[in-house]
């Protein structure tokens, strides 16, 4: 039995497929098989997703985001309340965890949602001449 069409299916938001591990084209199956490794196929509908590459996207947002808040805080610790580099270094680190570790696989789920959603693919050159 063949994989059925991407027609058969509503398109789906990234947005609410993405963050939650869902798979693009059902909304059904998981697109993880780790922390943000992905399958090779949705177990539900049968959706191929090696055309999935987020690449260092997910992680670059999430440094982008979390990283001005965290440096915020260690600078006003540091230079505003006065506290030690080793006081401030045992507040940073779980700050580091929570704001640039775990939101990392709900942005790699979004990034790969809106490949799907978008028909994102490999850039190629028009040979053709007019």
């Amino acid at each position: 039995m063949s994989a059925p069409d991407r027609d058969d299916y509503p398109p789906l938001p990234p947005m609410t497929t993405g963050p939650a591990g869902k798979c693009p084209r059902c909304g059904q199956g998981s697109i993880f098989k780790g922390f943000i490794s992905l399958k090779e196929r949705c177990e539900v509908c049968g959706l191929d997703l090696t055309f999935a590459d987020a690449a260092d996207g997910p992680a670059f947002f999430v440094m982008l985001v979390a990283s001005v808040p965290i440096l915020g805080i260690v600078l006003w610790l540091v230079l505003g309340v006065g506290v030690s580099y080793w006081l401030t270094a045992i507040l940073a680190i779980p700050l580091i965890a929570i704001f640039a570790v775990l939101p990392i696989r709900p942005v790699k789920g979004w990034l790969v949602s809106s490949q799907y959603f978008h028909k994102a693919e490999q850039g190629k050159l028009d040979t053709e001449q007019n």
